[in-house]
């Protein structure tokens, strides 16, 4: 029984039980409208409390419905019936509260949560708005400011700050069911409150606050269509009649929800899920890890060392002496303090966090660690030199793991005799921020080895994606492949701004050109001139990006790269580099051309489609789905575009 109704002296507690996340599914709304019934028939029941079985409460609709004929009883009108109830109605929340669960949340006369739930309605990263009141109730309980945030932006606030501004009425100090019971009996013996759809929107403290708020969302839609509609439905909801509202906000999210833009992100939503599942790993039991050790505390070993503090395991650094020690703890202690600024961990979890950390320099510290992590410069040389250590100081058991972007894991894994216990962990930069963990899969590695591994990246809150070993593995060769390409319409007439400016009004984030002069020219010159032996001589090379290096120019942290950089870090188009440009297509005999963007993006997106057609054709990703995972999530690929794999297929 999905939904189940028990007594508890006058109060009867509705429970949903439907795993994993007790999704809205069709079954559970039919059985939230009879136990609506039920309790509305009872003259025993005084008050009643929403539960829900499991890890959390209502997270979310079931996506899987979507697009299909609707089957009554449909969300909004359960809502309107629940919140119409002559008893009232305790949500007893836990865990994630999202989507339809905030909205079954708002309709209630009373919420109280656990002190870890998060609350939030994140329908826009579908492509969405909220369907079933949550435009409209949402600014008549909270400042209309933050229900448009939340609503924009998608993002869930904590219990804390729920209760801060007001989303809820308490937070429990032990069990959140008995402390929904407690509610309940009091709610039962007073008048009950006004449902939220016949209160007056609540008001703003700052005439300009929401307004400031509109904008900075407008901003950040990028093409995206659901952000704008989301800050029209709530405008509306602050404007006009509450049931006028309700029937704008719904044939706007049907309209969404046809659009191509909602498709493709659930698209994108499906198969991050999928990605976290495997055939090879299924069934296969995990080793337990408690703690962590990190070689190197440089920005990476810092991010990564930090992700795991925050994911709760122990964690020890190792450096080469105490001065670079002190510095890679500080890095450390910098990302927490971030994450307390943020509200994202309580002064308390902050001081349990320090408590779990620990530096050292010599290997012998890595006696406790069931998982080593080296994060050292990015040379073979350096880093078969640490495996060597770690086979000598880790544990026998301890699984060993290089944070490697482009080098052979398999060398890297040969150079110990224990090579089924090496994996291969890319993280992205910053490492305790970017959700994407490229879980690289050497020959000789053990079944039990890389399961761990991938239940260990779940546990960082990572979307593990699996690669074959390969020069970039799925991230960094699908980079390598368009960057070739813009670096070809340099010579052929494309200028670098003029290619940047192409890539971002497409929808991604920053330009290929700008983003290498973010990262440093001097990373990317290494790695062409290690491979420089190995280069067909008959492929095309582009060596202007050498030839900036050679003059010293590598990046915004020199001041100029392939662009000039003022004071204030803000690039510019440099004049020297144009030149330098258009001087290398004459010596080439190249003739060149204008690109329009559209022009500029197809060569981009087309290069992307080859390359991914040609890794999957060699095994090193699992299935189109995963290329575009990886797109979304290390390179901000727009995420309401699909994917290249499934921009491909959806132009056929």
């Amino acid at each position: 029984m999905v939904v189940s109704v028990t007594q508890h002296g006058d109060i009867a507690v509705v429970t949903i039980c439907n795993p994993p996340v007790n999704a809205t599914s069709q079954a559970v709304r039919q059985g939230l409208a009879e136990a609506l019934d039920a309790t509305e028939r009872d003259p025993e029941v005084k008050a009643v409390v929403l539960a829900c079985a499991g890890r959390t409460f209502i997270a979310g609709a079931d996506i899987t419905e979507f697009g299909k004929p609707a089957v009554a009883p449909n969300l909004p009108d359960l809502l309107t019936r629940i919140e119409a109830a002559s008893k009232p109605w305790v949500a007893a929340l836990h865990g994630t509260v999202l989507g339809g669960g905030l909205e079954t949340a708002l309709v209630c006369s009373h919420r109280i949560a656990a002190a870890a739930t998060r609350l939030g309605l994140p329908e826009v990263t579908l492509g969405l708005i909220p369907g079933a009141g949550g435009t409209v109730r949402l600014p008549r309980l909270i400042p209309p400011e933050r229900a448009l945030e939340m609503i924009g932006t998608g993002k869930p606030v904590s219990a804390f700050e729920a209760k801060k501004i007001g989303l809820i009425d308490a937070i429990a100090e032990a069990d959140v069911l008995e402390a929904a019971l407690d509610l309940a009996r009091h709610a039962a013996g007073v008048t009950k409150p006004d449902p939220l759809i016949k209160r007056a929107p609540q008001t703003s403290e700052n005439e300009y606050e929401f307004d400031r708020v509109a904008a900075k969302i407008v901003a950040r839609a990028r093409g995206q269509i659901a952000p704008h509609q989301a800050v029209q439905s709530v405008r509306l909801a602050l404007s006009i009649p509450a049931d006028q509202a309700l029937a704008a906000e719904r044939a706007a999210f049907v309209t969404l929800q046809s659009d191509p833009q909602s498709r493709a992100l659930r698209y994108l939503f499906f198969a991050e899920r999928a990605a976290t599942k495997n055939a090879r790993t299924k069934g296969i039991a995990t080793r337990g890890i408690t703690h962590v050790a990190v070689i190197g505390g440089g920005t990476m070993g810092a991010g990564i060392a930090a992700s795991c503090l925050l994911a709760g395991y122990g964690v020890t650094m190792i450096e080469r002496d105490h001065l670079a020690a002190k510095s890679g703890a500080a890095r450390v202690v910098n990302i927490l303090k971030g994450s307390l600024s943020r509200s994202v961990i309580s002064p308390e979890r902050y001081d349990q966090l320090q408590d779990l950390f620990a530096v050292a320099t010599s290997y012998a510290d890595l006696a406790a660690a069931d998982l080593v992590i080296e994060a050292v410069y990015e040379d073979l040389a350096v880093k078969l030199d640490v495996l060597r250590r770690l086979e000598t100081h880790a544990r026998p058991d301890a699984i060993l793991a290089s944070n490697t972007s482009y080098l052979d894991v398999n060398q890297i894994a040969r150079a110990i005799d224990g090579s089924d216990r090496v994996i291969g962990l890319h993280f992205f930069a910053p490492a305790h921020i970017m959700k994407l963990l490229e879980i690289v899969v050497p020959d000789a590695v053990s079944d039990e080895a890389l399961a761990t591994g991938v239940q260990f990246a779940r546990s960082l809150g990572k979307i593990p994606v699996l690669a074959g070993v390969c020069d970039g593995f799925i991230a960094n060769r699908m980079m390598s492949a368009y960057r070739r390409e813009a670096d070809h319409m340099l010579e052929d007439g494309a200028l670098p701004w003029e290619i940047d400016k192409a890539m971002v009004g497409f929808g991604l984030p920053v330009g290929v050109f700008q983003m290498q002069d973010l990262a440093g020219l001097d990373i990317s010159w290494s790695m062409r001139k290690r491979l420089a032996a190995t280069r067909d001589p008959a492929q095309r090379y582009v060596a202007i990006g050498d030839m900036l290096c050679e003059q010293g120019r590598f990046g915004r942290k020199t001041g100029r790269g392939y662009y000039l950089y003022d004071d204030q870090g803000e690039a510019q188009p440099d004049p020297e580099v144009e030149a330098m440009i258009l001087a290398e297509s004459r010596r080439k005999g190249i003739r060149r051309r204008a690109f329009a963007a559209d022009a500029i993006m197809a060569r981009i997106i087309g290069a992307m489609q080859s390359e991914g057609a040609a890794i999957l054709s060699e095994g090193v990703a699992a299935s189109p789905q995963d290329i575009d995972v990886v797109m979304a999530n290390a390179f901000g690929f727009p995420r309401w575009r699909g994917g290249p794999m499934y921009m491909a297929v959806a132009s056929e």
